[in-house]
């Protein structure tokens, strides 16, 4: 099948000669570094820590102008050319990013980012179990036993009874559910659109959508929240750039597992801004999720080069 990716310098960019496993795998941690970094910003600004509590939707409407004006700009610098644009997918894809992120950040409002981190790493399993119906494939023991354990560790996160911890905790499961279908979406995007081009089309929608909702509950940024905002715009189109460029360098079995690190960054960072230091429930939790995504990718990396069946 035609991928739709030329010889054009964002083809170069994206998709490389050969592979270079050293770089994709700093490439990811690159990745994790600023979804981390977009994370914590967001949380300055829906709790108030910057001027008045912004509303997530407000958040993530800055997220997507300024990730937009971003790869817009590397877009014209590689000299993008467009080819055949699914719009239908490329608009459910983006609401679901945007319903996703949104979730997402209103539930870091609530619950430490560690915590938020963890239940987010659920989105490969939901994608996982939607590929069953969506795409076909078949799932074994070894991802049923995965995805048991991953949901184990989300219940122990979940807390049951603890209040708002329970609220973002739920906020954050949710957002995991609706970016593991966004999964499904980018791999039927993928198989005849080139990497920029998806980021683009994905950020001009985007955009639209977050407009239109944050018009009901918009309010005038102070100076340092309209940095924040464009920070945490430039880092997620930083992060985005370095994950699709981590996979095009690498097998994803190979470089899929060190984007946990996301989950010491996000800790690291509460524990240095908001003095949130993780305690035994959020540990063992968020160890079970993580540990739960290495097996899937430890079983992916088995099963490729022999051209098993999944399982």
């Amino acid at each position: 099948m035609r991928t739709g990716i030329t010889n054009t310098p964002q083809a170069k960019v994206f998709t490389p000669a050969r592979e270079d496993p050293v770089r994709a795998i700093l490439f990811m941690l690159g990745s994790t570094v600023f979804i981390a970094t977009a994370s914590l910003l967001a949380k300055t600004l829906t709790t108030g820590a910057i001027g008045p509590a912004l509303s997530p939707l407000q958040v993530s409407h800055g997220r997507f102008i300024f990730a937009l004006l971003a790869i817009a700009g590397a877009a014209l610098a590689l000299r993008l050319r467009f080819h055949r644009v699914n719009l239908p997918v490329h608009i459910a894809r983006t609401f679901c990013g945007w319903a996703g992120i949104s979730l997402l950040f209103a539930a870091i409002a609530f619950i430490p980012l560690s915590d938020a981190t963890a239940i987010s790493f659920l989105n490969p399993v939901f994608a996982m179990l939607l590929a069953i119906p969506l795409l076909g494939e078949r799932v074994g023991p070894w991802r049923i036993g995965a995805a048991c354990l991953a949901f184990a560790g989300a219940l122990v996160l979940l807390r049951p009874g603890q209040g708002a911890l329970e609220t973002g905790a739920l906020l954050a499961l949710g957002a995991a559910l609706i970016l593991g279908f966004e999964i499904i979406l980018i791999k039927w995007l993928s198989r005849a659109e080139s990497p920029l081009q998806i980021l683009l089309v994905n950020n001009a929608i985007g955009t639209v959508i977050a407009t239109l909702a944050v018009l009901f509950v918009w309010v005038p940024p102070t100076g340092a929240q309209w940095a924040a905002l464009a920070a945490i715009g430039v880092t997620m189109a930083c992060a985005q750039g370095c994950f699709v460029n981590a996979m095009a360098r690498a097998e994803a079995s190979l470089v899929v597992p060190f984007s946990y690190a996301t989950l010491l960054v996000a800790t690291l960072f509460d524990a240095a801004v908001f003095g949130v230091i993780p305690g035994r429930i959020s540990l063992t939790g968020g160890a079970m999720i993580v540990a739960a995504g290495l097996v899937l990718a430890w079983r992916e990396s088995r099963l490729r080069p022999s051209g098993d069946s999944p399982s």
